[in-house]
């Protein structure tokens, strides 16, 4: 069972991983190269606003100081294979995600459940989120990072003990408690920053990047689903001739 498990969600990982690294090549990076260059752009603008040239040459020494000590991938091939490594390494983690549902719930693995089961973690993974913090792109004005993380984790919990509570639930009280779950964080609210300060990437350009990762998102787990559900059935048929 455990190499069943293993092979099923490795093998299912990197095949989606690498279609969906394909499709992020021709939608969602170039949106983030384009808003990388209005971030470039805001802060240089923001440190010959003040005028003193002592704080440019600064800023540039720091920029240099801090070229030197954090390393990140060249653009071209270099960050392409980076990224599509940890788009497999993703979908590699939600087939097992799926297969630990799977395996928990006692149902029975193909590629119809799976889909159904990829669809639920899709909802909880990248549509419940998305509601109070949409994706976003560099250099777009945010909260600190903890308090995002954390909301995103608990809107990401509640869902998903939600939809568990709603579809496989046995009484209108568990399902009721499953609605409350479900709208609860949006209640509380997503952390935004305290004072509205405007963002040099342009709405466009962010509404654009928000939508085409919310379609990569669902395209991964769907891929991701129905490659679970094809390889486990093969795996087992293997299995069997064996």
């Amino acid at each position: 069972m455990i190499t069943r498990v293993l092979a099923t969600a490795l093998a299912a990982g990197f095949a989606a991983g690498v279609l969906v690294a394909v499709l992020q090549h021709f939608t969602t990076t170039p949106l983030i190269l384009a808003a990388e260059v209005y971030e470039t752009q805001a802060g240089h603008a923001s440190l010959h606003e003040t005028g003193d040239a002592r704080l440019v040459l600064a800023h540039m020494g720091h920029d240099e100081a801090a070229g030197e000590a954090e390393w990140s991938p060249s653009d071209g091939l270099e960050r392409t294979l980076f990224t599509s490594t940890v788009t497999v390494a993703t979908a590699v983690g939600f087939a097992f995600l799926l297969l630990a549902g799977f395996l928990f719930a006692g149902d029975a693995i193909d590629v119809r459940r799976a889909l159904g089961w990829s669809a639920a973690g899709f909802v909880v993974t990248g549509l419940a989120p998305a509601l109070g913090l949409p994706p976003e792109l560099p250099g777009m004005v945010a909260a600190d990072l903890v308090p995002r993380q954390a909301w995103w984790i608990a809107t990401a919990a509640a869902p998903a003990a939600a939809l568990w509570l709603i579809l496989r639930g046995n009484s209108l009280a568990m399902a009721a408690l499953g609605v409350v779950l479900l709208i609860a964080p949006h209640v509380v609210g997503a952390p935004h920053p305290a004072t509205a300060e405007a963002s040099r990437v342009p709405a466009e350009l962010a509404a654009r990047f928000a939508s085409a990762s919310l379609v990569v998102h669902a395209v991964l787990w769907a891929i991701t689903g129905a490659l679970v559900g094809l390889f486990w059935q093969r795996t087992g048929q293997a299995g069997a001739e064996a």
